[in-house]
């Protein structure tokens, strides 16, 4: 059975720490922190630059744009490297969104790789017979949350848009360092030893650690011939490899047949998959227009609002209490409307227009008072062509994600944000690379208390709601400003948010965008990185009414600021193992 490919072109849109005693301190991430890299300058370049999560990553990436590959050829050199040597963050086994931009027509396509729920699906998956949503740690670690991988199909189909290179030439990078082995680096070591060998299943368990059950150590060559294998196999037949016999075969049953939660994943549901190309969101901030992925991901809805809301206000040329207050409010308000409207636009009506009104966001503006903390703000009545009830969410994000930026030669760009979820996904290894667990992020509950539906509940065939937020961003002249992004399930959208007001409003170089504080707030805590010194403006947040919570915030940003010179100017998150690498 051959499977169906995609329609091409459609939908294309044009666009010319001394903290104080209440202080909270937060439990640590599920993809943790592992220790920052040095403090070092942005990275320039005036042909090309490539900036991923791992150096081995970033340097496959730079050295198919060496070969002449456009930007898009680079993203999937790097996902495939990824999918090797940052396994705990994303993979061929889960999904991405891709911002791709057109240097030459000025043209932005957004590509949807999310993953989908199986056909036999029902809205009370996580639900026990009680009608009782089930322990999380029971749900997210089984067969039942892995959604049908799309990342392999959603880079296909952009390649056949934008490709230069043939696509088996884009894979020999991985295939080559999964033959002859990686050193272990100490994330990957740290995060291993953090969850134990207990914690995966027996295929997982056997490659990740050794015979006593020690992670390998750090410098340890570890190498994976399945993977070397399987793709091997996707180069050389193309995704149907993957989709279709015996690779989906073994991915049916490693669902079906898991020591915990067996999930009801079909050959029917991989061969069905298909990647589809959706309009951008964009809107404007500072005179600049602002572009990013529309549902069923949250992120472009959310940072879109988010500045929206700030156009209207000064927040100041650095950061200051101020400046924190004004945008953790409305993320607030952003984050209301996100959780009670967004999910899958095939399923449900999302007021995606609305959302982003001018009118409706000056209402949602005065809302902001410069002085005071809302304790929890309510969603509001977007416009829409027809009345939205949607219930109050449920749903749970964890952040195991990674994120890709990169321009070329010819002026084009990739915004990529990849992910199987949280760390190590499920937990489950077939033929070399790990399955998501993407399922959990939709609503274990269906409807609120009061009987209403709620958007991100599960259904057969749909797309998990997602905070992913590969974002454009363009001058008043249409140029290309920044290409960035960021991993940590519902906190991208406050870590995009910092980076773009760094950028724009702090006036910071890449580098520095990446290296600051992380804060902002989900409609909750205002939430703030320990150990930096935006702890300094605790006191006059608390006073302002804001209950502060302090903790690890793993951000991963990967941006590229584009100088009106053309001059290319990056900076990879501290926080993680990436870099920046450019000609």
């Amino acid at each position: 059975m051959k499977r169906l490919r995609p329609l091409l072109l459609a939908g294309f849109a044009a666009l010319m720490l001394n903290l104080p005693a209440s202080a909270q301190v937060s439990q640590a991430e599920p993809e943790a922190a592992t220790g920052a890299q040095s403090v070092r300058p942005s990275i320039t370049g005036t042909t090309h630059m490539a900036v991923t999560a791992h150096p081995a990553a970033s340097e496959a990436a730079r050295d198919i744009l060496r070969a002449g590959g456009s930007a898009i050829d680079a993203a999937i050199a790097a996902q495939m490297v990824l999918t090797l040597v940052e396994p705990q963050s994303s993979g061929i086994g889960g999904g991405a969104f891709i911002l791709h931009f057109e240097g030459e027509n000025r043209l932005v396509t957004t590509y949807d790789g999310r993953e989908t729920a199986p056909k036999l699906t029902t809205e009370n998956r996580f639900l026990d017979d009680a009608g009782t949503p089930l322990p999380w740690p029971e749900a997210v670690f089984s067969g039942l949350s892995v959604g049908v991988p799309g990342v392999l199909a959603a880079l296909e189909l952009a390649h056949q848009n934008h490709g230069k290179l043939p696509w088996a030439d884009l894979f020999q990078p991985a295939i080559r360092l999964a033959r002859s082995g990686f050193a272990v680096g100490p994330r990957l070591n740290g995060l291993l030893t953090r969850m134990g060998a207990d914690a995966f299943f027996p295929a997982a368990r056997a490659y990740f650690f050794d015979e006593a059950g020690a992670p390998w150590s750090v410098g340890h060559v570890l190498q994976n011939s399945d993977l070397a294998d399987t793709l091997e196999r996707i180069a050389n037949e193309g995704p149907d490899a993957f989709y279709l016999g015996g690779i989906a075969r073994d991915i049916v049953s490693a669902v079906q047949n898991t020591e915990r939660l067996p999930g009801d994943m079909t050959l029917i549901d991989l061969a069905d998959y298909v990647a589809k190309v959706r309009d951008p969101v964009c809107s404007r901030y500072r005179r600049r227009t602002v572009c990013g992925m529309g549902p069923p991901s949250s992120g472009g809805l959310a940072v879109g609002q988010t500045l929206a809301l700030l156009d209207g206000r000064w927040i100041g040329p650095t950061m200051s209490d101020t400046a924190l207050h004004r945008i953790a409010e409305a993320e607030k308000l952003a984050f209301a409307d996100r959780n009670r409207y967004v999910g899958d636009s095939d399923f449900v009506a999302v007021p995606a227009k609305g959302m982003l009104d001018r009118a409706y966001i000056a209402s949602r503006r005065a809302l902001i008072d410069p002085d005071r903390a809302m304790e929890k703000a309510e969603p509001g009545e977007p416009p829409a062509i027809e009345p939205v009830v949607n219930g109050a969410d449920a749903s749970r994000e964890n952040p195991g994600t990674s994120h890709i930026s990169i321009v070329d030669a010819n002026g084009n760009a990739v915004s990529m944000t990849t992910t199987i979820e949280s760390a190590f996904g499920a937990r489950l290894m077939v033929r070399g690379f790990l399955l998501n667990n993407e399922l959990t992020d939709f609503s274990f509950r269906p409807e609120d208390d009061a009987g209403r539906p709620i958007a991100n509940r599960v259904e057969p065939g749909k797309r998990p709601r997602s905070s992913m937020a590969p974002t454009l961003v363009f001058a008043e002249s249409g140029a290309l400003e920044l290409v960035l992004g960021s991993p940590g399930g519902s906190r991208i959208i406050p870590y995009v948010v910092k980076g773009i007001v760094g950028a724009i409003d702090w006036r910071l170089d890449a580098q520095a965008v990446a290296d600051l504080p992380n804060f902002g707030s989900r409609n909750g805590p205002f939430e703030i990185e320990e150990g930096h010194e935006g702890s300094a403006f605790i006191p006059r947040l608390e006073q302002r009414g804001h209950t502060i919570r302090v903790g690890a915030m793993t951000s991963g940003l990967n941006i590229i600021k584009v100088k009106p010179n053309g001059t290319l100017e990056g900076g990879s998150d501290p926080r993680r193992e990436g870099v920046a690498l450019a000609d």
